[in-house]
């Protein structure tokens, strides 16, 4: 008879197989942690290695910019009494896009008149028709865009790109925006760090001018300086070590240590003066419209940033028609022509930049903002807020260009075939860039974080 001695005895060396196993799929599924001095690996190989993102701030609408809708023609100015949208009040009527679609480039994608430059790259773009967001709300809606929750408190996109990855130039930040100043809707905690170390927290770079002040060093001799920070340095981490391990500190130090190393790599990455003026004009920076040139500006100055090592750039809208943003209630006609006037010429040069350095293949850029636009309208030229289905699109890096994926109804109401939430989204930029969405984890208050949560799916169909 087998005694529960022998039992044991004999099932030991399973016991311990058992255990080995489970501590290699846990290995598996562990979190990349970043080795300082070395760039962290990836899951598997990149299609893409850095990510410009160009925020369309306000919300751009997907009927009349990438997703034509036939049928609002046909109803143009009949009555609409279903909306259950908050910000959707008063008497609604239909409304027809007063831009025209034609089929662009080999693919045939239809795009609106709105963008004749970047309708020239159609074949280059993966445009997903059918996402949807939560909330018709700037502010949450901003966050959700960029941190995948509605609440603040988490992590940028930007900032899990840098954790995961890192700067590929130790003399540069991970993560950088460039910024007019204008703190975005979800407050400074669109480009926040979270709960990461706050050495992956994004670096505001001026769009226009000298991207950071005071960068210059007061003291002429290098040596003193360098003196200066060393002392600095041993103080912060004697303050440390009396507080254990501590986060701000550790990170004030680094942050110290890169401003010093940016001193003399900044200025030079972001002279545009040494770029041709045919560049220079290919942006639109010979533009007498400021707002245009400001926008040029910074596309240029995020190809040189994403040339110099820099992971994520984001773009932002430069002062102009509602504040720079897209969120045009009324006048929608100027607005839309304003903001596209600004930012399409730049955006194709942009492209075609990337193209002739070489540059596009390893590039993603993304092209988002929070929600789309009403079919419908309280007047006759403007449009609400509109969660349930609006337009997106990828390019460079890995994206499989003159695709379209998903699709609204016939009115562009509702996102109904192959639905791409913001965590797909997010799945799908995160995959392109090597990185598994559900193994990009951060331990934070006794559970593993990651910037999908629990959801999200890469969108195959767009990556080559």
């Amino acid at each position: 008879m087998l005694t529960r001695r022998d039992l044991l005895a004999t099932s030991a060396n399973g016991f311990g197989l058992l255990a080995l196993s489970g501590l290699l799929a846990e290995n598996a599924k562990a979190e990349i942690k970043p080795v300082p001095g070395a760039l962290p690996a990836r899951h598997f190989p990149a299609k893409a290695k850095n990510v410009i993102f160009c925020f369309m701030d306000g919300g751009v609408s997907h009927v009349d910019s990438f997703d034509p809708k036939p049928k609002l023609a046909e109803l143009d100015g009949k009555s609409f009494t279903e909306s259950k949208n908050p910000t959707a009040n008063g008497n609604r009527l239909w409304l027809k896009s007063p831009w025209e679609f034609q089929p662009r480039g080999q693919s045939g994608m239809p795009v609106s008149n709105l963008f004749p430059h970047i309708a020239k790259c159609a074949d280059d773009l993966a445009v997903i028709r059918s996402m949807k967001a939560d909330l018709p709300i700037h502010s949450t809606g901003v966050l959700f865009l960029h941190t995948g929750s509605n609440n603040a408190g988490r992590p940028s996109l930007g900032s899990w790109v840098n954790y995961g990855l890192g700067s590929e130039n130790s003399n540069l930040p991970g993560f950088v925006v460039l910024s007019f100043g204008v703190v975005p809707c979800g407050g400074l905690e669109t480009f926040s760090n979270g709960f990461l170390p706050a050495s992956h927290q994004a670096t505001l770079f001026q769009a226009d001018g000298t991207a950071i002040e005071n960068i210059i060093p007061a003291d002429k001799d290098a040596r003193i300086q360098q003196t200066k920070l060393a002392l600095l340095r041993s103080q912060n981490q004697a303050f440390s070590q009396t507080l254990g391990s501590n986060d701000a500190v550790e990170s004030a130090i680094k942050n110290y240590e890169m401003a010093f190393r940016m001193q003399s790599l900044v200025p030079d990455v972001l002279d545009l003066s040494r770029e041709t003026a045919a560049t220079q004009a290919l942006y639109g920076i010979d533009s007498k419209v400021d707002s245009q040139r400001l926008y040029g500006i910074q596309c240029l100055r995020a190809r040189r940033l994403v040339e110099s090592g820099v992971r994520f750039v984001e773009i932002t809208c430069p002062p102009g028609a509602s504040n720079g943003t897209w969120d045009q209630h009324g006048n929608l006609k100027k607005g839309h022509e304003k903001n596209a006037l600004d930012t399409d010429q730049a955006i194709a040069g942009l492209i075609t930049d990337l193209k002739a350095r070489g540059l596009f293949e390893e590039t993603l850029i993304v092209w988002a903002g929070e929600f789309g636009r009403t079919p419908h309208s309280s007047g006759r030229d403007g449009r609400d807020h509109h969660p349930e289905g609006f337009s997106v699109w990828l390019a460079g890096g890995g994206v499989k260009g003159g695709t379209v994926y998903g699709a609204t109804d016939e009115l562009g109401m509702q996102s109904v075939e192959n639905i791409c939430t913001m965590h797909d989204l997010h799945a799908t930029i995160l995959h392109l860039l090597g990185l598994d969405h559900e193994r990009l984890t951060f331990r934070f208050s006794g559970r593993d974080f990651r910037l999908t949560d629990v959801h999200g799916h890469v969108v195959k169909q767009v990556v080559s």
